[in-house]
């Protein structure tokens, strides 16, 4: 890894520790950690739960302020010396998809651990408070929709309706969170932040075919998420002619290619998937009478993905009219494109270029919590590339310097957003 890092006035050089931060990244994936080397630590569960207590137990240690609030958003708070100033919040999400990896959110988290634990090993006061937060179901795989505890902590969503959400077995989200002991008694949001910086790993190839060690992020593509429900008729495979049929699986066949050409019709940009699907009754012998499914359609600008929108309607319609299986999609979440902070993104790019690490800027193609900070704070993302852009998926991978260099950048920009 390349890197100069930060300089104090008498040249002591202020560098992250990478073999501590490798360390924690590891210790921590072994919180739910499966067979196939990825981890399990889904939103408001038994290990979710260890996960965040690791992290509370790391920053009690290295004696930072811990909090919860109403939603079961962790903070972790080293006091800065002018008490009037705005904290810096770095962040991201220890949960994780059902498949996940080992850097997907918590990687964000510990870069954020330790940079408060290098600003300690060096003994600097930074004028603003310096706080690492844990947002609750950024994922969404569990409660959807993703980004629920940064989008409460930004006013995007009410706390109520949160708490009020249910998963596919009826589980209340408030009733979760009080069974892993993490319902806080911090109110949610409504706080003068002076900035919010992410560092995540890219999700996507772009860093490591170009050859690149840090990504800087200028905002994110607009996303919308849809429930689709499939009503046709069931019936019995070996007596029903096909042309009396009402099949509901074949209906949602046909809407899972309508919606993959969706995505070349509306260029090398957009992005469109179905994701979730469940058949009725799901039996060898008879004919489906029911489906329920996702629909996930991104794309970087607002206007276009309206347009995907209405085509993704239409196609409903054409399907139930052809195959008289009636098609109801409902949109359940919609996240605007995001534009980042641009003094955030200079001092990313600055810090890069300073400590020797090659960059280019880049839209996100997932969602992240920043997408919902940066309505309340400045806000700016940190990538760096991960093996053959594969994310969500145990195979995940990025390198021990790459982390390192990631965290460098946080640390810096870090200190000067927090006045030092």
């Amino acid at each position: 890894m390349k890197g100069t890092g930060s300089e104090l006035c008498d040249n002591t050089v202020i560098q992250v520790n990478a073999d501590r931060l490798w360390q924690s990244l590891m210790d921590m994936a072994q919180v739910g950690a499966t067979t196939d080397g990825g981890v399990c630590r889904v939103a408001l569960t038994e290990l979710d739960m260890q996960g965040r207590n690791l992290f509370l137990d790391w920053c009690r240690e290295s004696g930072l302020a811990t909090s919860i609030d109403g939603v079961g958003n962790l903070f972790a708070r080293r006091e800065g010396s002018d008490g009037t100033l705005p904290p810096v919040l770095i962040g991201s999400h220890l949960d994780s998809q059902p498949s996940g990896g080992r850097f997907d959110g918590v990687y964000g988290v510990l870069a954020g651990l330790e940079v408060l634990r290098t600003l300690n090993a060096f003994n600097i006061s930074t004028p603003a408070a310096i706080e690492v937060c844990a947002w609750t179901n950024e994922e969404g795989s569990r409660y959807p929709p993703a980004m629920t505890g940064s989008g409460a902590f930004a006013g995007v969503f009410g706390v109520d309706e949160i708490l009020d959400k249910r998963d596919a077995n009826d589980i209340r989200f408030g009733d979760a969170l009080d069974a892993i002991g993490h319902c806080g008694d911090v109110p949610v949001g409504n706080r003068n932040v002076g900035t919010y910086l992410e560092a995540h790993i890219e999700q996507g190839p772009i860093l490591e075919a170009e050859g690149k060690t840090i990504g800087v992020v200028t905002g994110g593509q607009a996303m919308r998420w849809y429930d689709v429900e499939v009503r046709g008729q069931e019936a019995h495979a070996g007596s029903t002619p096909m042309t009396s049929r009402r099949d509901a699986l074949l209906s949602a066949s046909m809407l899972v290619q309508a919606v993959d050409q969706i995505s070349q019709d509306f260029g090398e940009d957009a992005r469109a998937t179905c994701g979730y699907i469940v058949a009725t009754p799901n039996s060898r012998n008879t004919v489906t009478g029911h489906i329920s499914m996702s629909v996930d359609l991104r794309h970087p600008d607002d206007g276009t993905l309206a347009k995907m929108d209405v085509a993704l309607f239409e196609a409903c319609r054409k399907i139930d009219l052809e195959k008289r299986a009636q098609l109801e999609a409902e949109q359940i979440w919609y996240c605007p494109a995001t534009r980042f902070d641009p003094d955030c993104i200079e001092k990313i790019a600055a810090s890069a270029e300073q400590n020797g690490f090659s960059t280019r800027e880049i839209v996100s193609g997932a969602g992240h919590d920043a997408f919902y900070l940066a309505r309340v704070a400045s806000s700016g993302m940190i990538f760096i590339p991960c093996e053959d852009g594969i994310s969500h998926n145990p195979i995940e991978s990025a390198t021990r310097e790459d982390c390192a260099a990631g965290c460098q950048v946080l640390l810096e920009v870090a200190m000067q957003r927090a006045g030092h």
